[in-house]
């Protein structure tokens, strides 16, 4: 799985503290949502966020670190516009603000997950590669 990182986990000894193998395919813009700060950096609605392109097998120990399982973190697909041998879609994963003490909403009604895919879908949020 490829997973567009732009925190704790673009630093290269916290990555290789939570999963047994990784590379780090290149630099990347998530266009369509911005980084914020709370306890732990998450994600709001607008403007884009520079990170990295993360490449693992170890998904669940990737969820496992953000949380997924205790609703702290959403894992939602977002649209790759890369080249004909990249992954048609990477993971980003999304705080809960409200959690992490983040300056954030999500707009509509329901479980977080379900808000932020409605929205990454609607507002064509998507990730690209930082060519150098």
């Amino acid at each position: 799985m490829d997973a567009f990182v732009y925190g704790t986990l673009t630093e290269p000894a916290r990555v290789a503290a939570v999963v047994e193998s990784y590379v780090y395919v290149g630099a990347a813009r998530l266009d369509g949502l911005h980084a914020v700060e709370g306890r732990h950096p998450t994600l709001a609605p607008g403007g884009s966020t520079a990170g990295r392109l993360l490449r693992t097998d170890d998904v669940a120990a990737l969820d496992a670190y953000e949380g997924v399982d205790d609703g702290l973190y959403v894992r939602v697909a977002v649209p790759f516009d890369g080249g004909a041998d990249d992954p048609e879609e990477v993971a980003v994963y999304v705080g809960d603000p409200s959690r992490l003490d983040a300056p954030a909403s999500w707009p509509g009604e329901g479980p977080l997950d379900e808000r932020v895919a409605a929205y990454v879908t609607r507002e064509a949020v998507s990730v690209r590669p930082i060519r150098s």
